[in-house]
């Protein structure tokens, strides 16, 4: 699925399921809970932490999708074609980064 079938399916669930979206400002809150749950993840199991008997059943995956989720009503309730501004953006970032991380001693 690319992004512009999964904004789509977003916005359907919404009008089947959610009612409609939240306001801006909550998803951008839900936004952040969903994002501290993936660094909560991150810093356990592969951070320093020690993961808590009750994180042990945690899904990475199944919380980025959440993440991912959210992205998309923001994207779909501010009239944003992620797909577009994700291929623009991966043409940037390619034009401008190629040389430079190549040539950056600390990741060799």
């Amino acid at each position: 699925m690319n992004i512009q079938d999964a904004q789509k399916a977003v916005n359907t669930w919404i009008k089947e399921h959610g009612v409609r979206y939240f306001n801006e400002l909550t998803n951008m809150a839900q936004l952040t809970e969903e994002v501290g749950e993936v660094a909560r993840i991150i810093a356990r199991r592969y951070g320093e932490q020690s993961e808590k008997e009750s994180d042990n059943d945690k899904d990475l995956g199944e919380e980025l999708a959440d993440v991912v989720f959210v992205v998309l009503c923001l994207a779909n309730q501010t009239g944003i074609d992620l797909q577009m501004a994700f291929d623009k953006k991966m043409d940037k970032k390619t034009k401008r980064d190629h040389d430079r991380h190549h040539n950056n001693q600390k990741l060799k």
